[in-house]
């Protein structure tokens, strides 16, 4: 019964003493990046339930003279705008003050900028329009040592940035095969990005977009550790069963 014992220890010791998997790491496979002349920068475009930071200046030296084409902060804090901000509302439109309702869904900031210029004319000399998203943010769920939603206000984040920002990825988390959900035009799309990848800065998912969701998920060797843990938990209550079985027989036959 004790050999017994002493091998069922050697299993566990064995067992538990498991080499681990080498884990792949950020820019594994990347060795040269000068073939690379062009990155897609992607310019973002203004879609539902989008913040927008607007605001209009004129040659005029009396900013009386623009103060009704910006809105006032009481009336963005009323209307959910939060500080100066037009909410693109379920049709793709805003409101603005002296112009009316302004179809921007679909548009990049500075094609807006160039359609509240147009409805300008006549009514300010040489127009400044600035846009600029309020709410930009990326999401970032799973195998990261912070999970959240995290504001950009560069309003420009890549993939490696992002997982920056969440405090890298965790000791389980799969680098090669990182999941990117992104909204386009209505439509919801996943991609797939590997960060180990040598072709990592000519995937379309590198630079990310506004109210992207990454999600990282865990590796195999996550699952392979955890049922290892299992099996280890097993063989020692196991173990210590017949320990206190042998125990108890050994003390009553005495």
């Amino acid at each position: 019964m004790f050999r017994y014992l002493i091998f069922l220890f050697f299993i566990v010791a064995i067992y538990s003493c498991t080499p681990q998997q080498k884990l792949p790491v950020y820019l594994e496979n990347v060795t040269d990046t000068t073939i690379v002349t062009n990155v897609e920068v992607i310019e973002p475009v203004i879609q539902k339930n989008d913040l927008l930071q607007i605001q209009v200046y004129s040659a005029s030296v009396d900013p009386r003279v623009d103060a009704p084409y910006n809105l006032p902060m009481q009336t963005a804090a009323t209307s959910g705008g939060g500080g100066g901000g037009f909410l693109v509302d379920a049709n793709g439109n805003i409101e603005y003050p002296r112009i009316g309702t302004i179809q921007v869904e679909g548009l990049t900031k500075q094609q807006l900028a160039d359609v509240i210029k147009s409805r300008l004319a006549g009514q300010l000399t040489d127009p400044v329009v600035i846009v600029r998203f309020q709410n930009y943010k990326v999401t970032i769920l799973g195998e990261v040592s912070s999970q959240g939603s995290f504001s950009v206000p560069t309003e420009k984040l890549s993939i490696l940035e992002a997982i920056g920002l969440a405090g890298g990825v965790s000791e389980f988390g799969k680098k090669t095969d990182i999941k990117i959900l992104r909204e386009s035009n209505g439509k919801r799309e996943l991609g797939i990005i590997d960060i180990t990848s040598e072709n990592l800065f000519e995937s379309p998912y590198y630079q990310l977009a506004q109210n992207d969701v990454v999600i990282v998920e865990p590796s195999n060797l996550k699952f392979r550790r955890q049922e290892r843990q299992e099996t280890t938990q097993r063989i020692a209550f196991t173990l210590s069963l017949i320990t206190s079985v042998l125990f108890i027989y050994n003390t009553i036959t005495r």
